[in-house]
């Protein structure tokens, strides 16, 4: 693995930072966007880390001209490793926003994200508000997220600060001293897309603080359909990822019910009614595939790497 560094200078070691962690696969003009529309924000981050496979995955940043310092990592393939890359390249000082390529921040996020973090020292998960979630339809394109953004900006900001289970994996701001003390990470068993990573990886840090929701931390998430998980992949996780995390102990069996019998229901409906913009039938067949590998006693998550 290596790393292409560009940074104006090297933080103490002791000083708090507001770093922005970005984990990307194949869509280079999607995080060449996201990262330029970083310079909006009233409050720079001290530092801007990308996590790709490859020099593709990073489009224009290598020779961008940025109002903050710029970190682009290659490493394995896979969200868990590559955002694990990313907190390897931290310090317990540190708050990480972890967000997705393709999530637009409200100008005044990461002033108010430090002023959370600043004031509620207990807090050691905090997600946004996403004012529009593009991946529970056919997703935004960057210019019709500008639009839902200024759009749900007209409304002043709310300052709800709600205790929850876990973050939302678009956009969790972490704190990295219990990170980095106790050795967590995201999980690796959890491959490619690593879905529902977000979730186990905020209740094992909840174990040492708060995890919120901060209402005053606004964005809008694409929901970017290039670069994901095939339909029958994403499927079999839908259902070999919660049972790990049941086994694991990060998800109740309440939960694992839940999810998995909506997801099941989600993908029979749209196999009958199809949309061009997910692959539900693919997604049912992995589905029925992760039951026959749980009868068989197979079901593990990193079987999607073989199908």
């Amino acid at each position: 693995m290596d790393s292409r560094i560009t940074e104006t200078s090297s933080p103490s070691q002791n000083a708090p930072r507001i770093v922005v962690g970005i984990a990307t696969l194949g869509r280079g003009d999607i995080v060449t966007q996201a990262v330029r529309d970083i310079a909006r924000q009233q409050r720079l981050p001290d530092l801007v880390v990308v996590s790709g496979t490859s020099d593709t995955d990073f489009g224009a940043l290598p020779g961008e001209n940025l109002p903050f310092p710029l970190k682009l990592l290659t490493g394995p393939k896979g969200s868990c490793a590559q955002r694990n890359l990313i907190l390897s390249h931290l310090t317990p000082a540190d708050i990480l926003l972890v967000m997705d390529d393709d999530f637009l921040l409200a100008d005044d996020y990461l002033r108010e994200l430090e002023a959370l973090m600043h004031d509620a020292p207990d807090i050691v998960i905090a997600t946004g508000h996403v004012l529009v979630d593009g991946i529970l339809g056919p997703g935004l394109d960057f210019d019709e997220g500008k639009a839902a953004l200024e759009k749900g900006l007209e409304r002043p900001a709310q300052h709800d600060i709600t205790p929850v289970r876990n973050g939302y994996g678009c956009n969790m701001a972490v704190r990295m001293k219990p990170v980095l003390e106790h050795e967590l990470q995201f999980d690796e068993a959890l491959p490619l897309y690593g879905w529902f990573e977000d979730v186990d990886f905020s209740v094992r840090v909840g174990q040492h603080g708060r995890v919120v929701r901060a209402d005053m931390l606004r964005g809008v998430h694409l929901g970017t359909k290039t670069g994901r998980t095939p339909g029958k992949k994403f499927g079999y996780s839908q259902v070999a990822n919660l049972l790990y995390l049941r086994r694991k102990g990060t998800i109740t069996r309440k939960a694992l019910w839940y999810r998995m019998s909506r997801n099941v229901a989600s993908n029979l409906r749209y196999s009958l009614l199809p949309v061009d913009w997910a692959d539900h039938r693919g997604r049912l067949l992995g589905n029925l595939l992760a039951f026959i590998d749980l009868v068989r006693g197979r079901c593990t998550p990193s079987r999607i790497t073989r199908l």
